[in-house]
């Protein structure tokens, strides 16, 4: 009878160390009260409406209204037909001013030098010979074998072979120096502006082709074949698929909880059971009046401040204005924000 009581004892206080040791660790770790922040918002993303960068008619439109584009895609043309008659104008330009420059800087080809050189020996031995005439019709003309007449006409000739020898020793020097520096200067400035020239026309002709600036989705196809496009004219509204965002509203008493950074999961009512991982990319250094779409008119008049919640690998599946529950866990160590391997899920 004894035993009996003294193992029924053991057994109640076995229990109860059992139980009290589930308490204990249990308080230890479970999640406390309002340790978790619930915010309501929608997706948003950013908008662009790429134009053609000059005037002219449309000629193609690639995409349509749904269409999923990447960076660089071909989304519309232009009539290229001046912009390509200009481009080989400019060209052409440019190859005959490379040709004058580089002329230029080879200098005499080695025919041309020899050919001076020629001319100049020539003209020398004709000089050289009137010379000698020169000097002999003055010695005959005392004796009266030469008359004032000869020795005019020989000086004459010594002095024009003179000339033109002196003439073809430049051109021999010339030749051996090559063009002046200046020359080459003004050859090479002109073939730089020849050149500036063709990269302008190069620029508007590569103007008539409109490319997608960034991943994304047509919401809105503005223009169409034969149109007028110009700078002020958007072609297309694209929404951008990166960065996608939930945009939500703290109210003013609890902005202290919530940081920069801070990991945080996203659902919505389209994808039951879908949980988007992402974090808190900005907070609102400004407050607000609450949204009156989003919240109950009792708190209309409440501040507060906008944030962002930046999701990471939505599979495509979250939309612009789609509405979201954001959950944010205040208990979280503080780690840098960006995307993981596991930036999307299901429970």
């Amino acid at each position: 009878m004894i035993a009996r009581r003294r193992l029924a004892a053991a057994v109640v206080v076995a229990a109860a160390v059992g139980t009290g040791g589930w308490l204990l660790y249990r308080h230890l770790h479970a999640t406390p009260e309002g340790s978790t922040m619930v915010f309501y918002g929608d997706v948003d993303i950013r908008e662009v409406r790429p134009a053609f960068n000059d005037n002219g008619a449309v000629t193609a439109m690639q995409v349509v209204e749904g269409s999923v584009v990447k960076k660089g895609e071909l989304l519309a043309t232009l009539d290229d037909t001046r912009y390509a008659a200009r481009l080989a104008q400019a060209r052409a330009q440019a190859r005959s001013l490379k040709a004058t420059l580089k002329k230029l800087l080879d200098g005499s080809r080695p025919e041309e030098i020899a050919q001076a050189k020629a001319t100049m020996t020539a003209l020398r031995a004709i000089y050289e010979k009137n010379q000698v005439v020169y000097a002999r019709t003055l010695r005959l003309l005392p004796h009266g074998i030469a008359s004032v007449e000869d020795r005019d006409n020989a000086r004459a000739q010594r002095d024009s072979s003179r000339n033109d020898f002196e003439a073809a020793r430049q051109a021999y020097i010339l030749a051996v120096k090559g063009p002046r520096v200046e020359d080459i200067d003004a050859a090479r400035t002109a073939y730089q502006a020849a050149a500036a020239n063709v990269a302008l026309a190069e620029r508007e002709y590569a103007d008539t082709r409109l490319y997608a600036p960034a991943d994304g989705v047509v919401e809105d196809r503005i223009l169409e074949p034969g149109d007028m496009a110009s700078p002020a004219t958007p072609v297309y509204t694209i929404g951008l698929t990166q960065p996608l965002w939930v945009r939500a509203y703290v109210p003013e008493d609890q902005l202290g909880k919530v940081r920069l950074g801070m990991a945080a999961t996203v659902t919505t009512d389209s994808y039951p059971g879908h949980v988007y991982r992402g974090w808190i990319g900005y907070l609102s250094p400004t407050s607000e009046f609450t949204p009156k779409t989003v919240e109950t008119p009792e708190l209309r008049t409440a501040l507060v401040y906008q944030l962002r919640v930046y999701v990471c690998n939505t599979r495509d599946e979250l939309r612009l204005g789609m509405p979201a529950t954001v959950h944010v866990d205040l208990n979280q160590a503080p780690t840098a924000p960006g995307c993981g391997p596991a930036d999307a899920s299901r429970p």
